[in-house]
């Protein structure tokens, strides 16, 4: 993806006139963007459904979220969550989640590569090195490389973020299944286009290509495809 600079968070009526201008110009450069226009709308690029409504605004609890999600369904994922925030006895905190043993975790669903994962997470934000208030005035090429410092955090886990908690306008998740299913039938293609290529085609798309993702997942039906993608 291409990162840009962060951008201040942006009042109801310079909201509304960015989403405009995304969309026309969205629909004037692709044919095909502009037909989902007409049959899906205009969805809100920056949300993620029920997820959204599961993890709150807290950025660690979004991030833990975007972790559990890999390569699994939505509905499962909310039930793992949901058990996790259980199994800590204090909800989804960094503090919680270092104290809560590996075994505890993966009785809650993770594989023992997730449980790793929530507590290099964790022990990052607790001793710094992961600094949300920090990573918000990051541009996206250090907002990435911060989050991707963490084990088992992906391309994929950090562009999600990206999207969900920072409200970055130009990030398309390319290796995304949802995203690459919902391509193949929105642009009449013979079979499945691979990253590569969708990445491509999504190029001209910039610097609004965090819309064009809202607009193949709505399509799709499912904010973040039926499986996500994997991690790295």
């Amino acid at each position: 993806m291409t990162r840009k600079s962060a951008e201040q968070p942006v009042r109801p009526a310079t909201r509304a006139a960015a989403d405009a201008k995304a969309y026309t110009t969205l629909a004037a450069r692709d044919p095909a963007l502009a037909a989902l226009i007409d049959r899906v709308g205009r969805p809100d690029p920056f949300s993620w459904g029920v997820l959204e409504d599961a993890a709150g605004s807290d950025p660690f609890a979004e991030l833990a979220l975007h972790i559990v999600s890999q390569q699994i369904s939505t509905a499962a994922a909310l039930t793992i969550f949901r058990r996790l925030a259980d199994a800590t006895g204090a909800g989804i905190t960094p503090t919680a989640v270092m104290a809560t043993a590996p075994e505890v975790l993966r009785a809650a669903g993770l594989s023992g590569a997730k449980a790793r994962a929530l507590h290099d997470l964790a022990a990052r934000v607790l001793d710094g090195r992961v600094d949300f208030a920090r990573m918000s005035g990051s541009d996206d090429d250090a907002a990435m490389a911060e989050l991707e410092s963490v084990r088992g955090v992906g391309p994929w886990s950090a562009e999600m973020f990206l999207l969900h908690h920072l409200r970055r306008p130009d990030v398309f998740p390319a290796a995304d299944v949802g995203l690459l299913r919902a391509a193949q039938s929105a642009f009449g293609l013979s079979r499945r286009p691979t990253a590569p290529e969708l990445g491509a085609r999504a190029d001209g798309w910039r610097p609004y290509r965090s819309y064009a993702a809202a607009l193949l997942w709505a399509h799709g039906q499912d904010p973040l495809g039926a499986e996500h993608a994997p991690p790295r």
